[in-house]
């Protein structure tokens, strides 16, 4: 199973839930909605919809992010170093609770934690997020881990290994986890402006292993139609081999 689908709504949702069945919620990484919101989505939504969401920067990005601009709430100087980076804080668990009430409501099952560049590989790092893990209440959610910066696909597969979190790493540079779960963004080989070809969607199909449950959802200027030429590709591939 391949679903396919864009990081937020590219097109009003009304439209966009006539074509995909799934969507990444990215107004969350940002700034929570309000719970009467998720609800409010997830009404709105068909029952087949399913809804993935990024976590709130507080939980993975220190408030020197430009990221934070578009965060309501004022920090105070002082408690500035008890956000992000999966510190073992009060802060943190705190925006971990408030995330995991938001998923709740909206019905996502899939939570996505991007980091930073400035979060790279050290040994304070790497603890600080065994630990993170270790502590949170998984319920019913999938926990997917995109890192950014100088991991290497080897320590990241081993860290989600120890943490049972999925990698989401990038899928044309990377080899593909084996796992029988994977998820993959689509950012556009050369930033935001990439349109991806039919040769890209080609090779990414025929990268993943036949019996993967998979989520492909794209995160660029195109990604509206860059999402239903993967689509009709996948479409055109199962009656090729039905």
């Amino acid at each position: 199973m391949i679903k396919v689908g864009c990081c937020g709504f590219p097109v009003a949702k009304t439209i966009y839930y006539k074509e995909f069945d799934v969507v990444e919620i990215q107004q969350t990484f940002y700034e929570l909605p309000r719970v009467s919101t998720g609800r409010r989505w997830k009404e709105g939504a068909p029952s087949d919809f399913e809804f993935t969401m990024k976590a709130w920067q507080l939980i993975t990005h220190e408030p020197s992010s430009p990221t934070y601009r578009r965060l309501r709430m004022s920090i105070p100087e002082k408690e500035k170093k008890y956000y992000g980076f999966f510190k073992d804080t009060e802060e943190v668990g705190n925006a971990w609770s408030r995330t995991a009430e938001f998923a709740r409501a909206v019905g996502a099952k899939k939570i996505l934690f991007q980091s930073p560049k400035s979060f790279d590989p050290s040994e304070t790092h790497i603890e600080d997020l065994k630990r993170f893990f270790k502590r949170i209440k998984r319920n019913s959610f999938t926990f997917v881990w995109e890192p950014r910066g100088e991991w290497g696909c080897k320590r990241v597969k081993k860290v989600c290994e120890e943490n049972d979190v999925i990698p989401c790493l990038d899928p044309y540079g990377d080899p593909l986890p084996q796992e029988n779960l994977i998820y993959i963004r689509l950012h556009g080989k050369t930033g935001y402006r990439y349109t991806h070809s039919e040769d890209d969607l080609k090779e990414l199909f025929e990268r993943m292993k036949p019996d993967q449950e998979a989520y492909v959802v794209f995160n660029n200027m195109t990604m509206y139609e860059d999402a239903q030429r993967l689509k009709v590709l996948l479409k055109a591939e199962k009656n090729h081999h039905s």
